[in-house]
């Protein structure tokens, strides 16, 4: 186990920071991605950025739900919200997003006279749509392989007890099938990956696999503590001087290389793979989750008949950019400016995962 073997005294990190500026020596500059709004989070509150050397830089990619969720979906939710008998329950984050209007969200939506629920669980929304049969109560299920099983149970618990008056719209979408249109667009000038210790908790760390077996290029799976990331950006260092790319997995008190068997059996009895659409990366086959046909009942989007529209960006923002890595926070015009956690324009603001949320209230 990397991180009990390295950090049992507080004098290894400066150890392993000096292997880093030597292996940094060797291979010139870097630019090492995570896709994981926690990861990102993380390195932002421990200041990882500031004691690494120059050469090596962290890059934020896809790794925050609510940031990838098109503004056409949330204007699609916005309506949903005022329909007469609906009430929308949904993760506190996505409360504060706003579509393709600024300070256009649920929270306003639910000022206006819009019934929204925050909840803390899926569970919780089934609780209320069996409290008030009046209401259509549509869980918003937005998250990666992270939270997927927990929505995939929800719907299986609500099946078991009829209720009839509960459904999800499935928001969920898979990282695999965005981590290669990010290695596949033109633009893309990643040397290796700090891969999401929640989601591999989930899908096993063999589900990176192909990051060195298909596009020669090295990737860790990262625990969240600021040791283990010292300690996955250290390995990466090292595959990235030796030209050896390969999977490592760092977070080996936790994720195993094939999974949690009883999560991916519930997403696979509940879900099947689906055609999904990405801030910032478009359109990706593959890349969501479909609520089956034989849970159809529960399926939001065919209960309501729901399509979002095309929905452009709030002029100005470039959470699009940011997503992708081509663009740190603070090379958007509006970041600090206009743009805060108090007045967001843009998602990466509101999440609490998201990037420039992180670089807001971690930076000077």
């Amino acid at each position: 186990m990397l991180y009990e073997n390295r950090f049992k005294n507080p004098e290894d990190v400066p150890v392993i920071l000096e292997k880093i500026r030597q292996l940094a020596g060797q291979t010139g500059p870097v630019r090492l991605m995570e896709v994981c709004g926690t990861h990102t989070m993380a390195i932002a509150r421990s200041g990882l950025k500031t004691i690494l050397p120059e050469s090596v830089q962290l890059l934020s990619g896809p790794g925050c739900p609510v940031c990838v969720t098109p503004a056409g979906v949330i204007d699609m939710i916005l309506d949903l919200s005022q329909r007469p008998g609906v009430m929308i329950a949904s993760y506190g984050d996505l409360l504060r997003v706003p579509g393709s209007r600024q300070g256009d969200s649920l929270l306003r939506r639910k000022a206006l006279g819009g019934k929204v629920e925050p909840v803390y669980s899926p569970v919780d929304a089934i609780e209320i749509a069996a409290a008030h049969p009046e209401l259509e109560v549509i869980f918003l299920g937005v998250g990666f392989e992270t939270t997927a099983p927990g929505t995939a149970a929800c719907i299986l618990e609500a099946a078991s007890r009829k209720i009839s008056n509960f459904s999800v719209l499935c928001l969920l979408k898979q990282t695999a099938p965005a981590l290669r249109s990010l290695i596949e667009a033109d633009d893309f000038a990643v040397s290796g990956f700090l891969c999401p210790g929640h989601v591999a908790a989930v899908t096993g760390s063999r589900a990176f696999s192909f990051l060195p077996e298909e596009y020669g290029l090295p990737g860790v799976v990262s625990g969240f503590e600021p040791a283990d990331l010292l300690a996955s950006v250290l390995e990466l260092m090292r595959m990235i001087a030796a030209g050896q790319p390969g999977l490592m997995n760092e977070y080996t008190r936790l994720v195993r290389p094939e999974g949690n068997p009883a999560a991916l059996a519930l997403m696979e009895k509940v879900f099947c793979p689906a055609s999904s659409d990405w801030r910032g990366l478009g359109h990706i086959e593959d890349s969501g989750f479909a609520i089956r046909e034989e849970y159809a009942q529960w399926d939001a989007a065919g209960k309501f008949r729901l399509s979002p529209a095309p929905a452009a960006e709030i002029p100005g923002c470039r959470c699009a950019q940011v997503i992708r890595g081509v663009l740190s926070p603070d090379g958007c015009p509006l970041f600090r400016r206009v743009c805060t956690p108090e007045n967001p324009v843009g998602p990466c603001m509101v999440s609490g995962e998201g990037a420039c949320a992180a670089a807001f209230q971690y930076t000077v």
